[in-house]
């Protein structure tokens, strides 16, 4: 079986900075491998044209410019966003919004995600949407380790590797993987 449209895929890997120092930003390992329906649009494009075709056991090499990764980093996500959408209960969480903070948040339609906080103000905080990677080269070393056909539920966009509409938005946390991949549960 090879790497195709709607099939299970599970991968380990290794992402580095595509520079001079080649520093390791994720390792997925066999225990907790990245799992996703292939095809389905949750994943970076240009990673999974890099897996077209492959088998189990195959090794993968590739690196993407920052624009077939996460594209450049732009100033207009970058936003001042008012005090009172931090409102909880009547307060603020003085210890959430701290320079540095991760926040997941979400947009008018619907679409999760992660801000962080740049400075905090008697008003407002300007936050920083892009994606952590954005701007960046990417380099990708690691082997396929399953190609199966899903289940229906996975079909449906529920799966522990991805997930339906709205993974596009970024919405990929420290647990779900650098290629793209939401770990949404459904």
């Amino acid at each position: 079986m090879v790497i195709e449209k709607d099939k299970m895929v599970s991968v380990t890997y290794e992402l580095k900075y595509d520079d001079a120092d080649a520093q390791l930003i994720e390792k997925v390992e066999k225990d907790n491998p990245l799992k996703f329906l292939f095809g389905a649009g949750n994943m970076l494009e240009h990673f999974e044209s890099n897996l077209s075709g492959l088998s189990v056991g195959d090794v993968f090499d590739f690196k993407l410019t920052a624009e077939q990764a996460y594209g450049p980093v732009t100033e207009q996500a970058v936003v001042n966003v008012p005090k009172s959408a931090f409102v909880v209960d009547g307060k603020i969480d003085d210890n959430l919004l701290k320079e540095g903070n991760s926040i997941p948040m979400m947009d008018s339609y619907g679409n999760k995600l992660h801000g962080i906080v740049l400075e905090v103000t008697d008003e407002d905080v300007r936050m920083d949407f892009n994606h952590p990677l954005a701007g960046e080269d990417l380099h990708f070393k690691g082997k396929v380790i399953e190609i199966r056909d899903p289940k229906p539920e996975e079909l449906s966009g529920c799966n522990s590797g991805s997930c339906g509409s709205g993974c596009g938005s970024g919405d990929c946390g420290p647990d779900n993987h650098s290629a793209g991949g939401c770990g949404c549960s459904c």
